[in-house]
């Protein structure tokens, strides 16, 4: 007799569980092939933006400290002058430094470098 009982309590919870998955999956949403496609491109977008950011911001940096030693030296050669050197500075050392998803895209502009003042 304790048999049977053992039985009947595993039946009934192979019932139950099984009960349970069929709600779970009766209630469950199914993925569209559009909302798959579409998480899919933003990682795709997101890895593409990844490698571009690893070969830009090393040339970036690589033209800031460039530009910030040529604006220095023309600041010295020229007893001073700091026009001079903020004209090197600003379009050398402004600018982005990191690429977002919109400026891989061509959503947006990419300034690499920085806007100089047309008054300067």
């Amino acid at each position: 007799m304790k048999r049977s009982g053992a039985v009947r309590k595993a039946q009934l919870r192979t019932v139950v569980a099984a009960v349970l998955a069929a709600a779970a999956l009766a209630t469950a949403t199914n993925a569209r092939a559009d909302d798959v496609g579409r998480a899919a491109n933003e990682a795709g977008m997101g890895v593409t933006t990844a490698v571009a950011n690893l070969v830009y911001i090393p040339a970036k940096i690589g033209y800031a400290a460039l530009g910030g030693l040529t604006g220095g030296l023309g600041y010295l050669l020229t007893g001073g002058n700091k026009e001079v050197a903020d004209r090197v500075w600003v379009s050398s050392i402004g600018g982005d430094y990191v690429l977002s998803r919109q400026q891989v895209k061509g959503e947006q502009e990419i300034h690499f470098a920085g806007q100089s003042d047309p008054d300067m």
